[in-house]
């Protein structure tokens, strides 16, 4: 059997790109294969959209002309990859999942594309995101509804849920995405894959419409947590035009990912965070499983949580402050445009004073030194990614948690989004399932700026998990 016919689309990134440069298939040949999943699987689970069979193609064999040529190939060489449809990528229709962009072609890359181009990947086309990525479950008036790959009847999650369902069904070998209040790593729960949110400042952007703002980051998702390590020594490192970019350059990620040692690691464990929200049983037992297994392992567990209180109303505020001065001129004169959900958090953000957003940055503040404070005697904090396994597809939100009325569409991500504001990386590695088969991950949590040193520990709980499964 050729290497070509060995190597398929559920083959580690690390290993498809490595064949790619060592010439044993061709870029072609490698688009081929996921062109041929994208077919099957693509038309019930809605995930790549904008897809342009024409120019992939072009691209790949611009890739194999490169190589042959004896161009030195960057780390995705040769890669198939799909963006997030809010990245703007030249030349390349992005809707960011809104009406009032359906035609809109950008003529420049956002950082983070520029990246993953500069690096060799071969763009097909973008990944759908709810309307202007607000909230966790992935659907709009543009292309409609993304589907979890487990189930297609439920929800694959959001806002970069086309890019965890691609990923989940072999459709590209890694994808990106962004993370305001849980956007890469519920629906890498909800998929079953691998999402980290970096450390804030890992990860910079451009353009932006405020270059300091503290909330949101773009990152990696991938089937596992080396491969997710390959494509975050793409995005990560300084650019002068992000004054706020943490000074290591992103090839600290590239080396493959040794798992690290458990025995003595200090773990903090809870499926609520100590009642701060409400969490499916399905999810807490879980998250339970996964504490059990790890002291099995030797590390010691307790239920010794940080205190985040103040950071539900510090996120909130933020994220109002943010979207009001983001739509709220769009809003403004076209008040039908939007998602009633999405409207009322731009009107939300009407009413803040400037008091009101130094009170939340004070908090954040204060967060932020309790975080620091936690990790002087804890290595890792162990929570749920997601209060909820993935839901019915057919509904925007759970209504009910645990049997606790969700009022709103951010109340039941607090799960993620109560570590945003502590600027901590976070990463949610699969661990688990629900009774019926659905994908269940936990949420590492680590000191600002320890990425790699999480990578290293959410390998070994890979691992774990892999046991515990097997």
């Amino acid at each position: 059997m050729s290497p070509a016919r060995e190597l398929g689309v559920d083959s580690p990134a690390r290993e498809q790109a490595a064949a790619v440069r060592a010439k044993e298939i061709s870029a072609r040949e490698l688009l081929d294969l996921h062109m041929a999943r994208i077919a099957v699987r693509n038309p019930l689970l809605n995930a790549i959209v904008s897809l342009d069979e024409e120019r992939a193609r072009a691209g790949a064999m611009a890739a194999d002309e490169a190589l042959a040529a004896g161009v030195e190939p960057g780390p995705l060489h040769g890669l198939p990859f799909a963006f997030k449809d809010t990245h703007a990528v030249a030349g390349w229709r992005t809707t960011y999942g809104s009406p009032l962009f359906a035609e809109h072609v950008p003529d420049a890359d956002d950082l983070i594309v520029e990246r993953i181009r500069a690096a060799g990947a071969v763009p097909i086309g973008k990944t759908n995101v709810p309307e202007f990525a607000a909230g966790s479950h992935t659907f709009n008036t543009v292309f409609g509804t993304t589907r979890n790959p487990h189930d297609p009847e439920r929800s694959a999650g959001g806002s970069s849920g086309g890019a965890a369902a691609a990923l989940a069904a072999g459709m590209v070998p890694l994808a990106e995405g962004s993370d305001m209040g849980g956007s890469l790593r519920n629906p890498a729960s909800f998929c079953g894959v691998v999402g980290l949110r970096p450390s804030w400042g890992r990860v910079p952007a451009w353009p932006q419409p405020n270059m300091w703002e503290t909330t949101s980051t773009g990152g990696p998702m991938a089937r596992s947590v080396d491969d997710l390590a390959l494509l975050l020594s793409v995005l990560a490192g300084p650019d002068p035009r992000a004054p706020h970019a943490l000074g290591d350059p992103g090839a600290v990620f590239a080396p493959p990912v040794h798992p690290a040692p458990l025995a003595g690691l200090r773990v903090g464990l809870s499926a609520d965070l100590d009642g701060a929200f409400a969490v499916d049983r399905s999810v807490a037992a879980v998250v339970d499983a996964a504490g059990a297994d790890l002291t099995g392992a030797g590390a010691a567990v307790t239920g010794t949580v940080p205190d985040l209180t103040g950071a539900d109303e510090c996120f909130r505020t933020l994220r109002a402050w943010h979207f009001q001065a983001t739509f709220g001129l769009q809003l403004a004169v076209q008040p039908t445009a939007f998602k009633s959900s999405l409207a009322a958090n731009i009107r939300a953000g009407e009413s803040l004073t400037g008091a009101d957003i130094a009170v939340a940055y004070q908090r954040r503040t204060t967060l932020a030194q309790r975080m620091r404070e936690y990790f002087t005697d804890h290595d890792l904090l162990v929570l749920p990614t997601s209060q909820v396994p993935p839901f019915p597809a057919d509904q925007e939100f759970p209504s009910m948690v645990d049997g606790k009325p969700m009022d709103s569409y951010l109340d039941w991500m607090r799960s993620a989004y109560l570590i945003t504001v502590t600027g901590c990386p976070a990463i949610s590695v699969p661990f688990g399932s629900t009774p019926d088969g659905l994908p269940v991950g936990i949420q590492l949590v680590a000191p600002h700026g320890a990425d790699r040193r999480l990578l290293e520990v959410a390998a070994a709980v890979e691992a774990l998990a892999g046991s515990a499964n097997g």
